[in-house]
Order: C-alpha cells, then sequence, then structure tokens
C-alpha cells in the first residue's frame, strides 16, 4: 500500500496534507483499494463549515457507499470537480489527482490528534 509520509491520517482512512492551510483532503490508498471500483462521488457543499470527524461526502462504490470523514474542523473551500466526470481518479491516484476538498483549517492542534503514516501503516496491517 501506498502511504505517504507527509500526510496524518483519520483511522477512518481519510488523509490531510497538512502543510498548507487550506490543506487538502481525499481518501488512502487502502481505501479505495477496499472500496474497490468507485462510481460516484456526492462532493461536499463550499463553504460548509465541519467539525473534525464529521460525515462531509459519500463515495459509491461497485461494492458500497461510505461516508468521508472531516479529518480536522475547518470551512470546506474548494472541492475536486474532475471526481464528477471522474470519480474513478480516487482508483488510480488517490493522493494527487483524486484529493477530495480542501478545508480552511480552524483548529490546527487538532492534526495531533491524527494517525502519523508510521501509525496508520500500523493500523491497516
Amino acid at each position: 500500500m501506498n502511504i505517504p509520509d507527509n500526510l496524518r491520517y483519520r483511522d477512518s482512512h481519510e488523509w490531510v496534507d497538512y502543510m498548507n492551510n487550506p490543506a487538502t483532503c481525499g481518501i488512502s490508498d487502502h481505501a479505495q483499494h477496499e472500496l474497490t471500483e468507485i462510481v460516484f462521488v456526492d462532493l461536499p457543499k463550499i463553504g460548509r463549515v465541519v467539525k473534525a470527524g464529521e460525515a462531509v461526502c459519500t463515495v459509491d462504490s461497485v461494492k458500497s457507499a461510505n461516508d468521508i470523514y472531516a479529518p480536522v474542523s475547518g470551512e470546506i473551500v474548494a472541492i475536486n470537480e474532475d471526481l464528477r466526470n471522474d470519480p474513478g481518479l480516487l482508483n488510480r491516484d488517490p493522493y494527487l489527482q483524486g484529493w477530495i476538498f480542501k478545508i480552511q483549517v480552524s483548529n490546527p492542534s487538532e492534526l495531533e490528534t491524527l494517525l502519523t503514516p508510521e501509525a496508520y501503516r500500523a493500523h491497516i496491517s
């Protein structure tokens, strides 16, 4: 499994690239592998304010529909419009082209509660 070292992770398999604010968020390679073929992404609304752990959108695969949770609290400021026409980007490139949303982080200390890459590797093994 590809688990980039520059991200933080939720135990529910979302990642956040916290080096910039707004922070980019998506699902892990492990998550896309478990979901199998992703066929639809119900993107969150820009301007929505969410709390860490709150469901922000849904990803549908041929297998199931799954909620995607905010890794941190803040305001959704961008969404990946490319996923509307090509939800398979989440399968092919979950960390770069397949990002889901960007969030203006309101409480940076929440990042410390997320899993490090090492802890996430242990969590999925």
